[in-house]
């Protein structure tokens, strides 16, 4: 059987032995998140307010961001050789990323929208909604315990789009954000559902009789 990566300790949901994540993986989500990119020809043509734009940008880089975090957390699960959690976060980045080219799609361009240098302010220095944190993870964690993760990281997507919809002044702002937290519902629901038929994990799920060492 292949050795156990360490695991550090700490503080964190579900339990409080967390697994580093992947470092290439991370400083690769931060490259693209930094990243300013072109639209094209269809896009540029597109009348389009600098509202309008920023939602497509918010929106499409929420679902980006979220795909990239569930694929960290894929190769972090794989690493401590928890294959099932691994195999579940690559279904969700898969998932994710097919909502981000369907944006695209719904506005005419298979092209990225424009991001402003240094990436999207979500204020405060927090990431955005739908990114999972990766002080959630456990190496032993279950299928279970990572639905619970998707499904809070939905719940705050619907929250986002529904608050924007009360503060634009924009109506067609406000028709896209009640559209998209309408679908951030739907995920809820369908995530909700996966849970209910998702075992729930034993009461000593956390317990490994050959705990991983920190090693140099």
């Amino acid at each position: 059987a292949a050795k156990k990566s360490a695991a550090r300790k700490g503080a964190g949901a579900p339990s409080a032995a967390r697994p580093r994540v992947n470092a290439k993986a991370k400083a690769a989500v931060k490259v693209r998140a930094k990243a300013v990119v072109k639209v094209g020809p269809q896009a540029k043509n597109a009348a389009t307010s600098g509202e309008e734009a920023d939602f497509l940008a918010r929106a499409w880089t929420m679902e980006i961001e979220a795909s990239e975090r569930y694929a960290m957390f894929a190769d972090t699960m794989d690493e401590h050789n928890n294959r099932e959690v691994a195999e579940l976060f690559r279904k969700l980045a898969r998932i994710e990323q097919k909502h981000a080219d369907q944006l695209l799609e719904e506005n005419l361009s298979m092209h990225p929208p424009v991001l402003p240098r240094g990436g999207i302010n979500w204020g405060n220095g927090r990431e955005a909604p739908e990114t999972a944190d990766p002080g959630e993870l456990h190496y032993r964690m279950q299928p279970y315990h990572a639905l619970q993760i998707v499904l809070a990281a939905e719940k705050r997507a619907q929250a986002f789009f529904s608050a924007l919809a009360r503060s634009t002044g924009l109506a067609k702002v406000r028709k896209a954000a009640l559209e998209m937290a309408a679908e951030e519902a739907e995920h809820v629901q369908l995530v909700e559902e996966w849970l209910a038929r998702t075992p729930p994990p034993e009461r000593d799920w956390a317990e490994d009789p050959d705990p991983p060492v920190l090693s140099d």
